[in-house]
């Protein structure tokens, strides 16, 4: 019977176990690695994707601010892609194609990723951040002449020195309408180097920026008459610095009789910003849609710092260490029983030595199966030494009898008469049998035994059987009869048949006493013939019962002539039987006889065919 294993000791399942285990260790290092190595390197990307962007808008921005039109945008638009790796493409508003960094017929991303409008902009630029809502870089007719710059310059040149003699270091800034602003450093106080330095103002507004403001204040009336607001005279300044939140200086009131300025209030302030929106437009490209995308150049967008790279392989030598560990513990337990089972297995086969179990698994199974085949190896050896004392034994009687015969013959002792070569002969047919059935049982055993199957009827075998031991039986007081089914057909060697059932009917009538009986029946059961011999003699014990298709065993131990055979028919039957592809059995009640068994295929009828 095949034992079952519990499912938690086979070593499928045990395997399994550590395979989910280094999984489950790897999955966790792999997370655990995820969250503290690419959080950090995501939001540094993110941060470097939204700078990136930032200062694509923002350059794109001071082109639009600086240039009437686009015409000329294809060359920034090439090299920001290249410096940034990303794709870049202006439209205008109803999505003509301006530039595109990528090769024409590439469609356009789903959505814009900003609008270009230097008139309406909160980006953060060269400049600083623009609050006002259009760019500083658009200065359109604020625009000094080279003339006025030159003026502007020298005056700032010398205000710059004049600092310098009360130790303030000032820088000259130069701004988008191209004029210079002293820039100081910040927590210095320079107000008294401003009043003694005020000889030279690189601050005044020059023509060009005068003729501006002026236009710009005819910009603003009407918005402001619009808007219900009465002034009289404005006067507009203008920052220098360019950094002015509105973008175009400071609206006040000036009245006549009081002469008190006041500052703009909010309606006031949207007016100048509409105006100077207006007064703009011209010297600014139109609104134009930007839309990004990645580029062909895939940069690299990030480098894993050191601390993430010592993070990266502490986690990988530890998962590493784990899977080690775990797969030398497995794999000891599993390799020591087969170490013994392989050094058991190495021992001389006259040892046979046995393998502790010491597992319920399929080693251990294993393990009990090889202490199984020694086991069967040692009696197969016992068994072996047991044949061949008893084939010397059987051969040695006979021999021994024909040879003091002849001895006695040649010595003249006794005259060789008709009885005398009678029994050399009788002795000569039971060598001869002996070496038959050896022969029959080596054949058997090599698979050469030769069969001449034909279709059989199982009476008629039975009667041949019968006819041929009427004498014997006669001889013996017992009575011998056969009965068999009609439909019991099989396809078998009829002389090995005949041998086989001989030898059991032979083995019946010896073990009858007189006035018994010995029974052929045969009968159809399914898909088989069965044939039984039934006897109604001594029996067989029930601890001999096992060994009755052995070779050389015999119930009877002291293996006389008289009572029992070489010990050879029954093993023969067995193995006859099996040649056809059947079974032999043996069954018995001491004091009440023994029946065999013989279950072969059936073959149907020639008139049922």
């Amino acid at each position: 019977m095949k034992r079952r294993i519990p499912l938690r000791k086979r070593l499928l399942v045990r395997l399994l176990f550590v395979s989910a285990l280094i999984a489950v260790c790897s999955v966790a290092a792999t997370a655990w690695l995820a969250v503290t190595t690419t959080t950090s390197a995501l939001k540094e990307e993110q941060g470097q994707d939204i700078a990136a962007d930032n200062s694509i808008l923002a350059r794109l921005s001071g082109y639009a601010a600086t240039h009437p039109d686009w015409s000329d945008v294809r060359r920034t638009v090439r090299d920001l892609a290249h410096q940034t790796g990303r794709r870049i493409a202006l439209t205008s508003a109803d999505r003509s194609l301006v530039a595109d960094s990528a090769p024409g017929g590439t469609p356009l991303p789903p959505r814009p990723a900003a609008t270009v409008d230097p008139l309406r902009t909160d980006t953060y630029t060269e400049t600083g951040a623009q609050l006002s809502g259009i760019d500083p870089r658009a200065v359109g007719p604020y625009r000094v002449t080279a003339e006025e710059r030159d003026r502007l310059d020298a005056l700032a040149a010398k205000r710059r020195a004049c600092y310098e003699r009360f130790g303030v270091e000032a820088t000259v800034v130069r701004t988008p309408s191209g004029r210079p602003v002293l820039d100081s450093p910040d927590g210095v106080d320079i107000s008294y180097a401003n009043q003694s330095c005020e000889d030279w103002q690189p601050d005044i507004t020059t023509p060009t920026e005068k003729r501006a403001m002026t236009d710009l204040a005819a910009l603003i009336r009407p918005c402001l008459k619009k808007a219900g607001i009465e002034l009289g005279p404005l006067y507009l300044t203008l920052d220098p610095s360019g950094k002015d939140p509105l973008g175009a200086g400071y609206l006040f009131k000036k009245y006549a009789k009081t002469r008190t300025v006041k500052t703009a209030t909010q309606a006031e302030q949207r007016c100048v910003l509409s105006a100077r929106r207006t007064q703009l437009e011209p010297y600014v490209a139109p609104v134009a849609e930007l839309f990004l995308g990645i580029g062909d150049q895939n940069p690299s967008r990030f480098d894993m710092s050191a601390a993430n790279k010592a993070k990266v392989i502490g986690a990988a030598g530890l998962v590493l260490a784990v899977t080690f560990a775990v797969t030398a513990v497995v794999a000891v337990r599993l390799v020591r029983p087969l170490r013994a089972l392989t050094a058991a297995a190495q021992q001389p086969p006259e040892l046979h030595v046995r393998v502790p179990v010491t597992t319920r698994d399929e080693t251990g199974i294993l393990a009990e199966a090889f202490n199984g085949l020694a086991e069967r190896r040692e009696r197969l050896e016992v068994q072996r030494k047991a044949m061949v004392s008893d084939i010397a034994h059987e051969l040695r009687s006979p021999l021994t009898n024909i040879r003091g015969w002849l001895e006695v013959v040649r010595d003249g002792v006794v005259a060789p008469d008709p009885a005398l070569l009678a029994s050399l002969h009788e002795e000569s047919l039971v060598l001869q049998r002996i070496i038959d059935d050896l022969q029959d049982l080596a054949a058997a055993d090599a698979g050469t035994l030769r069969l001449h199957r034909e279709p059989l009827p199982a009476g008629d075998l039975l009667g041949q059987v019968t006819a041929a031991h009427r004498v014997a039986a006669d001889a013996a007081g017992v009575a011998l009869r056969a009965e068999a089914d009609d439909t019991a057909w099989l396809e078998a060697d009829p002389v090995r048949m005949r041998q086989a059932l001989g030898n059991l009917v032979s083995n019946a009538l010896r073990h009858t006493p007189a006035d018994g009986m010995v029974t052929l029946t045969a009968r159809r059961d399914g898909e088989e013939v069965v044939l039984t011999v039934a006897d109604t003699g001594t029996g067989i014990a029930p601890e001999d019962l096992p060994h009755v298709f052995d070779r050389f065993w015999r119930a009877e131990k002291s293996r006389s002539r008289r009572t029992g055979g070489s010990g050879l028919g029954l093993p023969i039957v067995r193995h006859l039987v099996a040649a056809h592809g059947g079974t032999a059995e043996a069954a018995s009640e001491p004091g009440q006889g023994a029946v065999f068994t013989l279950r072969l295929p059936a073959v149907a009828p020639p008139a049922e065919a």
